[in-house]
């Protein structure tokens, strides 16, 4: 669920910038996927208030005094939250954060299947909302159970190239490389479906409450 929509205010500078600054316990481009998992999610008490208290794990920063409060929610909420809303749209999908190509190595692989293991599980974060189990629409359920196994895949990836067991040709970690930029795309996919699947489910319960509101004689 998006705030109202409007283009981001706030460059990722900026907002990278304020994550470091009040030390923020995960990385730029995790807040990004649960943000985005927390706008997509049928769960309608959510709010982005409680997303920001939980990814700082329930302690928040402390502020010197309103001013800098209002700063640092409006940062988060106008720079990132309103310009992910935009990503609910078919046509203009959302993206992972693009990993910087580089001569494979193990570091490379390793750093790949971190930042994409960090972003599947920083979505599904956002999009469970604080919750153990929620009701999805068949098709997103079954997108969470793809990204589930993705996520694995990134992870046993990272594994591995954090702890090798041997010299390995080139030519094997070129291949390995793109695969991970395969399964990316796979990941890109099952998103947006969630994302569309799941904004069709809460337009249905809307309009389901809507029909229900009693109708006022004047």
């Amino acid at each position: 669920m998006a705030l109202r929509n409007k283009k981001q205010l706030v460059n990722d500078g900026e907002i990278r910038a304020l994550l470091k600054r009040y030390s923020c316990p995960m990385p730029y481009h995790q807040v990004r996927a649960r943000f985005m998992g927390n706008i997509s999610t049928p769960d309608m008490d959510a709010s982005p208030m409680q997303e920001i208290q939980r990814i700082w794990n329930d302690d928040l920063p402390e502020f010197d005094d309103q001013k800098e409060a209002e700063a640092f929610f409006g940062t988060l909420l106008q720079g990132m939250w309103n310009g992910l809303g935009s990503h609910q749209k078919r046509t203009d999908p959302f993206k992972l954060v693009r990993v910087k190509n580089a001569p494979a190595s193990y570091e490379y692989l390793a750093r790949f299947g971190k930042i994409r293991r960090e972003e599947i599980e920083g979505f599904i974060e956002g999009l469970f909302a604080g919750q153990d189990e929620l009701d999805f629409p068949e098709s997103a359920h079954k997108a969470v159970g793809i990204l589930g196994e993705l996520r694995a895949m990134f992870g046993a990836t990272e594994e591995l190239a954090n702890n090798p067991p041997g010299p390995t040709d080139l030519s094997s970690m070129e291949r390995t490389a793109k695969h991970l930029r395969e399964m990316t795309r796979i990941v890109e996919v099952e998103i947006n479906t969630i994302i569309q699947s799941c904004r069709k489910a809460r337009l249905q319960i809307l309009e389901a409450y809507t029909m229900e509101l009693p109708t006022r004689f004047h």
